[in-house]
Protein backbone atom coordinates (compact mmCIF):
# COMPACT_ATOMS: atom_id res chain seq x y z
CA UNK A 1 0.00 0.00 0.00
CA UNK A 2 1.56 3.44 -0.86
CA UNK A 3 1.15 6.98 0.39
CA UNK A 4 0.35 9.79 -1.49
CA UNK A 5 1.88 13.18 -1.05
CA UNK A 6 -0.68 15.94 -2.12
CA UNK A 7 1.12 19.61 -2.90
CA UNK A 8 -1.69 20.90 -1.38
CA UNK A 9 -3.57 20.99 2.05
CA UNK A 10 -6.17 18.17 2.50
CA UNK A 11 -8.72 20.67 2.83
CA UNK A 12 -8.68 21.78 -1.01
CA UNK A 13 -9.79 18.76 -2.07
CA UNK A 14 -13.07 17.62 -1.95
CA UNK A 15 -13.96 15.04 0.05
CA UNK A 16 -16.71 12.05 -0.05
CA UNK A 17 -18.03 10.74 2.94
CA UNK A 18 -19.73 7.25 3.48
CA UNK A 19 -21.04 5.95 7.12
CA UNK A 20 -21.07 1.84 7.30
CA UNK A 21 -22.31 -0.48 9.75
CA UNK A 22 -19.51 -2.23 11.62
CA UNK A 23 -19.73 -4.74 14.74
CA UNK A 24 -17.94 -2.14 16.31
CA UNK A 25 -20.25 0.83 15.51
CA UNK A 26 -20.79 2.99 12.79
CA UNK A 27 -17.17 3.91 10.95
CA UNK A 28 -16.94 7.13 8.73
CA UNK A 29 -14.92 6.84 4.93
CA UNK A 30 -13.95 9.76 4.01
CA UNK A 31 -11.56 10.06 0.68
CA UNK A 32 -11.33 11.18 -3.00
CA UNK A 33 -9.92 10.37 -6.10
CA UNK A 34 -6.59 10.91 -4.16
CA UNK A 35 -6.80 7.63 -2.04
CA UNK A 36 -9.05 7.54 1.52
CA UNK A 37 -7.92 10.19 3.94
CA UNK A 38 -9.90 8.85 7.05
CA UNK A 39 -11.57 5.84 8.73
CA UNK A 40 -12.84 6.37 11.89
CA UNK A 41 -15.10 4.89 13.95
CA UNK A 42 -17.75 7.27 15.53
CA UNK A 43 -19.30 6.80 19.19
CA UNK A 44 -22.07 8.89 17.70
CA UNK A 45 -25.19 6.96 16.31
CA UNK A 46 -25.41 8.90 12.46
CA UNK A 47 -27.15 7.19 10.03
CA UNK A 48 -25.85 4.93 7.73
CA UNK A 49 -25.52 6.09 4.09
CA UNK A 50 -27.87 4.96 1.84
CA UNK A 51 -25.32 5.29 -1.26
CA UNK A 52 -21.61 5.09 -1.18
CA UNK A 53 -20.04 7.59 -3.91
CA UNK A 54 -18.09 5.95 -6.55
CA UNK A 55 -14.23 6.75 -4.82
CA UNK A 56 -15.12 5.26 -1.32
CA UNK A 57 -17.52 2.07 -2.76
CA UNK A 58 -13.28 -0.22 -2.94
CA UNK A 59 -12.59 0.73 0.48
CA UNK A 60 -15.99 0.35 1.73
CA UNK A 61 -16.18 -3.36 0.26
CA UNK A 62 -13.20 -4.22 1.59
CA UNK A 63 -13.95 -3.31 5.08
CA UNK A 64 -16.98 -5.13 5.06
CA UNK A 65 -14.81 -8.12 3.61
CA UNK A 66 -12.49 -7.77 6.62
CA UNK A 67 -15.27 -7.72 9.10
CA UNK A 68 -16.80 -10.59 7.80
CA UNK A 69 -13.12 -12.54 7.61
CA UNK A 70 -12.97 -13.04 4.25
CA UNK A 71 -9.97 -10.15 4.03
CA UNK A 72 -6.69 -9.73 6.07
CA UNK A 73 -5.10 -7.03 3.51
CA UNK A 74 -6.07 -4.17 1.78
CA UNK A 75 -5.30 -2.54 -1.48
CA UNK A 76 -7.00 0.55 -1.62
CA UNK A 77 -5.30 3.59 -2.30
CA UNK A 78 -4.75 5.59 1.11
CA UNK A 79 -3.60 9.62 2.05
CA UNK A 80 -3.36 9.89 5.68
CA UNK A 81 -2.41 13.09 6.87
CA UNK A 82 0.30 13.96 9.20
CA UNK A 83 3.14 14.58 9.72
CA UNK A 84 6.66 13.64 7.90
CA UNK A 85 7.12 11.35 11.36
CA UNK A 86 3.69 10.65 12.20
CA UNK A 87 3.69 8.89 8.00
CA UNK A 88 7.18 7.03 8.59
CA UNK A 89 5.32 5.65 11.52
CA UNK A 90 2.10 4.42 9.92
CA UNK A 91 4.21 3.08 7.27
CA UNK A 92 5.60 1.26 10.13
CA UNK A 93 2.25 0.02 11.34
CA UNK A 94 1.65 -1.25 7.89
CA UNK A 95 4.14 -3.93 8.59
CA UNK A 96 3.09 -5.39 11.30
CA UNK A 97 1.22 -9.13 9.70
CA UNK A 98 -2.00 -9.81 10.03
CA UNK A 99 -2.49 -11.32 13.42
CA UNK A 100 0.29 -10.80 14.88
CA UNK A 101 1.34 -7.15 17.34
CA UNK A 102 4.14 -5.83 18.12
CA UNK A 103 4.79 -3.21 20.92
CA UNK A 104 5.72 0.60 21.16
CA UNK A 105 9.18 -0.40 21.94
CA UNK A 106 9.97 -2.43 19.38
CA UNK A 107 7.94 -0.39 17.03
CA UNK A 108 10.53 2.59 18.38
CA UNK A 109 13.99 0.19 18.36
CA UNK A 110 12.43 -0.76 14.33
CA UNK A 111 12.30 3.18 13.24
CA UNK A 112 15.61 3.92 14.43
CA UNK A 113 15.69 5.28 18.02
CA UNK A 114 14.48 3.59 21.26
CA UNK A 115 13.97 6.41 23.17
CA UNK A 116 11.13 7.92 20.90
CA UNK A 117 8.87 5.19 22.64
CA UNK A 118 6.27 8.37 23.60
CA UNK A 119 6.48 10.26 19.98
CA UNK A 120 5.85 6.72 18.21
CA UNK A 121 2.62 6.11 20.39
CA UNK A 122 1.26 9.92 20.28
CA UNK A 123 2.16 9.20 16.36
CA UNK A 124 0.41 6.16 16.65
CA UNK A 125 -2.78 7.25 18.32
CA UNK A 126 -3.24 10.10 15.39
CA UNK A 127 -3.40 7.20 12.99
CA UNK A 128 -6.88 8.53 11.07
CA UNK A 129 -7.12 4.93 9.05
CA UNK A 130 -8.37 3.07 11.67
CA UNK A 131 -7.94 -0.84 10.79
CA UNK A 132 -6.18 -0.08 7.27
CA UNK A 133 -3.41 1.45 8.90
CA UNK A 134 -3.52 -1.49 12.05
CA UNK A 135 -2.49 1.05 14.72
CA UNK A 136 -4.62 -1.36 17.23
CA UNK A 137 -1.64 -4.52 16.66
CA UNK A 138 0.87 -2.17 18.84
CA UNK A 139 0.82 -3.43 22.79
CA UNK A 140 2.48 -2.82 25.68
CA UNK A 141 5.94 -4.64 26.05
CA UNK A 142 4.51 -6.57 28.43
CA UNK A 143 1.82 -7.83 26.65
CA UNK A 144 -1.27 -5.20 27.89
CA UNK A 145 -3.62 -3.87 25.60
CA UNK A 146 -2.89 -0.30 26.03
CA UNK A 147 -4.26 3.11 24.22
CA UNK A 148 -6.74 2.63 21.43
CA UNK A 149 -8.77 5.61 20.26
CA UNK A 150 -11.44 3.36 19.57
CA UNK A 151 -11.43 2.11 23.38
CA UNK A 152 -9.70 -0.82 24.52
CA UNK A 153 -13.07 -3.27 24.08
CA UNK A 154 -12.56 -2.16 20.35
CA UNK A 155 -8.98 -3.31 20.05
CA UNK A 156 -9.63 -6.08 22.19
CA UNK A 157 -11.91 -7.20 19.89
CA UNK A 158 -10.03 -6.43 16.46
CA UNK A 159 -7.00 -8.76 18.40
CA UNK A 160 -9.13 -11.00 18.73
CA UNK A 161 -11.16 -11.00 14.72
CA UNK A 162 -7.32 -11.57 13.79
CA UNK A 163 -6.60 -14.27 15.66
CA UNK A 164 -9.31 -16.57 16.01
CA UNK A 165 -8.89 -19.39 17.94
CA UNK A 166 -7.20 -22.61 16.30
CA UNK A 167 -9.02 -25.62 16.57
CA UNK A 168 -8.03 -28.62 18.37
CA UNK A 169 -7.65 -32.41 16.86
CA UNK A 170 -9.97 -34.83 18.19
CA UNK A 171 -7.79 -37.38 17.64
Amino acid sequence: MAFLFLNKPLYLYLMEQAHIKTPLGITLIEGNENGIAKIWVLNDDVPVSNSIPDVLQNAVKQMEEYFEGKRNTFDFPINPQGTDFQKKVWKALLEIPFGKTTSYQELSIQLGDVKAIRAVASANGKNPLWIVVPCHRVIGSDGSLTGYAGGLWRKKWLLEHETPPIQQSLF
